[in-house]
């Protein structure tokens, strides 16, 4: 691939991390909302544990597309390093390993954050 055609690349995927994360906000506006107004202080068991299930499956399918656009990123990051004559565009692109790799650390850990947070939202 060219020096273009590889930035493309990375904007693409940069694209899919963001794109991934829309259903899973969605989800924790709503049980942001709900809990906020006390809904599950008087639902029944199920509705909690649909609440959580739904929380859950939602929040790791998108953490999976994540982190594997963060890999496949990784993997473009190299490719980056082997242009001839890059523009200072793609050998910044290049130099940002280590914040691709922030990223993908802090996509687990927040999210396992967030999902202590919405058990204890929710049954709580």
């Amino acid at each position: 691939m060219d020096e273009k055609s590889l930035i493309g690349q990375w904007n693409k995927m940069r694209v899919q991390i963001i794109q991934a994360q829309v259903a899973p906000a969605l989800v924790l506006i709503a049980i942001t909302v709900l809990s906020a107004m006390h809904v599950f202080h008087k639902a029944p068991d199920s509705a909690k544990y649909l609440a959580l299930g739904v929380a859950a499956a939602t929040g790791i399918l998108a953490t999976i597309s994540q982190y594997a656009a963060v890999r496949e990123g990784e993997a473009l990051l190299l490719d980056l390093k082997k242009i001839n004559n890059p523009s200072a565009l793609t050998k910044k692109i290049a130099d940002s390993r280590g914040l691709l790799s922030l990223s993908a650390i802090a996509i687990v850990g927040l999210d396992i954050a967030i999902f202590a947070l919405v058990v204890w939202a929710v049954l709580g």
